[in-house]
């Protein structure tokens, strides 16, 4: 996983830096991503998601004051606008400069009055609690991914489609029955007719399949 990550997030850099045409971004992911928001990427976000496609890091906006502000990664999927800050943890937080404070609180009134879904997630929780950072990513991510089961699933059914959508990567019968609170082989049966009504598909397994995954 760590290779894999290291050449996907030097490629994804590169492009952004020769993609870039504002001087100001451009200088800034030059001088490359605080450690923070790379070992989020590493550690969380490329785990859960398994690419780092749609992220840009160091997205420029502009404030009421045509100013300009950064965001630590912006997730943009077609029309959509997510933002991921990586909260930095202080011993003395509550010394925190009051301008700094203000300023925060505005970038962040800023970005909800401007359509974006705001998303903190603080340094220490991707060490200490990274399954529970993986599912936030996750639910952050099926947000923009919503989609609408056909009215003649029943709800287990219609629930599969999408937990399968939201995990946006092949589901196992294990996790699926976790998710359900329902044995797996109930699951089973009713993923078996998720294939037979073209809505999954096979993801690997023969005889015995184990992964499954939306048709797209």
């Amino acid at each position: 996983m760590s290779s894999k990550f290291e050449e996907t997030y030097r490629d994804w850099m590169k492009r952004q830096i020769a993609e870039e045409k504002s001087p100001r971004r451009r200088e800034m992911l030059e001088k490359g991503l605080s450690h923070g928001t790379v070992e989020f990427l590493r550690m969380i976000w490329f785990p859960a998601i398994g690419s780092l496609e749609h992220l840009s890091a160091e997205y420029e906006v502009r404030d009421f004051n045509n100013g300009y502000r950064y965001l630590d990664l912006a997730y943009t999927p077609g029309h959509a606008k997510g933002c991921i800050e990586i909260q930095d943890y202080r011993s003395h937080a509550r010394d925190i400069e009051v301008s700094r404070f203000k300023d925060l609180c505005m970038k962040q009134s800023l970005l909800v009055l401007d359509d974006w879904f705001f998303l903190p997630i603080a340094y220490l929780s991707i060490r200490d609690d990274p399954g529970v950072c993986k599912q936030l990513v996750l639910s952050f991510v099926g947000k923009f991914l919503a989609r609408s089961a056909p009215n003649e699933l029943s709800w287990a059914e219609a629930e599969i489609v999408r937990y399968a959508h939201r995990r946006l990567r092949p589901i196992t019968p294990t996790e699926t029955s976790a998710h359900l609170r329902l044995s797996e082989s109930r699951v089973r049966v009713i993923l078996h007719g998720l294939l037979e009504k073209q809505l999954l598909e096979v993801a690997s397994g023969n005889q015995r399949y184990r992964t499954y995954r939306l048709i797209k």
